[in-house]
C-alpha cells in the first residue's frame, strides 16, 4: 500500500498543482461559494463518479461506502470559502518555489488535496467498513459561522463518529481543542446634529466608544491551561467633521477555549449592553457564534489524534504533531461530543492577506500525509 500511496503521489502532482490554480481562480466569500461548489461537484462527478451532491449549505458532499445500514461514518474535508470580498478572479502567480494568491493556502490548496485523496479512495475501490463523506464546505470564515458545517452535522445527525478537517499551515500541530467565541454588530443611535449648533447632543460615536472602554477594561478569566480573548475589529459611523454622528457600529467578539470562560464573558458583555445609555439606543445583533468542545469521549479524541499525527510522522519523521487550539470546522462536531480534528497539509503563510502563498514542494508530503489520513480514516 505504501508504494502504491507513493505512486500516486509522484504521478498525480501536476494534477494536483493544475486543480489548485482553478479552484484559486474562482471567487468564494463565505456565503457566495456556488461557483466553487458548482466546480468542485462537476470534477468530482469526472473522477470519482456522480455521487456527489450540493446541499442546502452549498457544501459539496460525496459519500463513500455510505449505506442507511451504517451508523458510524467518518468526514474528510476542507472549506471552500475564503475571507476576500472579491467577486472577480484574484491575481495568481509562481516565483521562487512559492504559490501567491489570496486564498491559495486558507483553504484552497486543502481543498485540492482532499480532492486528489477522494480521487484516490474511488479509483482503488478501497474497501471501508462505515464509510466517509468527503466534503468541500461552505462558510467557515468569519461571519459564515460554520454554516456549512452546521448543516453537514444536521442532515447526519447521530452517524459521524470522526471528523477530520484539513486546513493550517503547519504540519507540527493539529487543532484537537476548539476555541469558542461570541461575534456581535452593535449599532449605537443618537439624536446627533450640528457640531456647533447642536453641541451638547449625545454623539453616537462617543457611545461605541464608551463601550468599547468598558469591554477593554474586562479582566479575563485565568484558568489553569485555557486561553479567553476579547476584541473590538471594526468601528465605523459619523457623517462629516461638523455633524454630531447619529449613527455608529462595531463588531466586537470574545473567544475561550474553555466552555465556563466563555459563559464568563457572555455574561460579562450582556452587562455592558445591557447598561442604560442616556440619550441613546443600543441594538445589539449576534453574528457569530462559535461553540466550545462538550462532552468529547477523551479517549475516541486521543484515537483520531492518533490516526492524525501518526500519517504525518510516517511521511516526515520526526515527532508527532503538537495539539494545540484553534477555531475551525472542527467547533461543530466537538460541541456535539464527536471527535475531531484539524490538520495541515501544506506549508506557506500570510494567510488572510493578500500576499498569501504556499510552498509548492510542500504540498507532495501534503497529499502522502492527506492521503495516510483517509486511508486510516477507512
Amino acid at each position: 500500500m505504501q508504494t502504491d500511496i507513493k505512486n500516486y503521489v509522484d504521478t498525480h502532482m501536476e494534477e494536483l498543482y493544475a486543480l489548485l490554480k482553478a479552484l484559486c481562480l474562482i471567487p468564494a466569500p463565505s456565503h457566495h461559494e456556488e461557483r466553487r461548489a458548482a466546480f468542485c461537484k462537476r470534477w468530482f462527478d469526472e473522477n470519482c463518479g456522480e455521487g456527489a451532491y450540493i446541499d442546502a449549505a452549498k457544501n459539496v458532499v460525496l459519500p463513500y461506502g455510505v449505506t442507511d445500514e451504517k451508523k458510524a461514518l467518518s468526514v474528510l474535508c476542507a472549506h471552500t470559502d475564503t475571507v476576500f470580498p472579491d467577486t472577480e478572479p484574484m491575481p495568481y502567480e509562481e516565483r521562487d518555489g512559492k504559490i501567491f494568491c489570496p486564498g491559495v493556502g486558507d483553504d484552497t490548496a486543502s481543498l485540492a488535496v482532499m480532492m486528489l485523496c477522494a480521487k484516490y479512495i474511488f479509483e482503488n475501490k478501497v474497501r471501508t467498513e462505515n464509510g466517509i463523506l468527503f466534503v468541500a464546505n461552505s462558510c467557515e470564515e468569519g461571519l459564515g459561522n460554520l454554516k456549512g458545517t452546521r448543516q453537514l452535522m444536521k442532515d447526519y445527525e447521530g452517524r459521524v463518529a470522526r471528523f477530520v478537517s484539513f486546513d493550517g499551515s503547519s504540519f507540527d500541530r493539529l487543532v484537537d481543542v476548539s476555541v469558542g467565541s461570541h461575534r456581535y454588530l452593535v449599532t449605537a443611535r443618537t439624536e446627533g446634529g450640528h457640531s456647533f449648533g447642536r453641541f451638547g447632543n449625545r454623539n453616537a460615536i462617543a457611545v461605541i466608544a464608551e463601550m468599547i472602554g468598558e469591554i477593554y477594561a474586562i479582566e479575563v478569566p485565568k484558568k489553569e491551561g485555557t486561553k479567553t480573548t476579547y476584541n473590538v475589529g471594526t468601528v465605523e459611523g459619523g457623517t462629516s467633521v461638523n455633524t454630531i454622528a447619529q449613527e455608529a457600529k462595531m463588531l466586537c467578539e470574545y473567544r475561550s477555549d474553555n466552555l465556563d470562560c466563555l459563559a464568563y464573558m457572555k455574561k460579562r458583555y450582556e452587562e455592558i449592553f445591557a447598561k442604560e445609555r442616556k440619550d441613546a439606543t443600543v441594538e445589539i445583533a449576534l453574528v457569530g457564534d462559535r461553540p466550545c468542545a462538550a462532552n468529547v469521549d477523551p479517549a475516541a479524541l486521543a484515537a483520531l489524534r492518533a490516526i492524525c499525527a501518526d500519517a504525518t510522522v510516517e511521511v516526515l519523521g520526526g515527532e508527532a504533531p503538537k495539539g494545540v487550539s484553534g477555531s475551525t470546522d472542527s467547533n461543530i462536531p466537538h460541541s456535539l461530543g464527536i471527535p475531531a480534528i484539524t490538520m495541515a497539509v501544506w506549508l506557506g503563510g500570510g494567510a488572510h492577506t493578500r500576499e498569501e502563498w504556499v510552498d509548492k514542494s510542500s504540498l507532495t508530503p501534503g497529499l502522502e500525509i492527506g492521503l495516510r489520513t483517509a486511508l486510516k480514516l477507512l
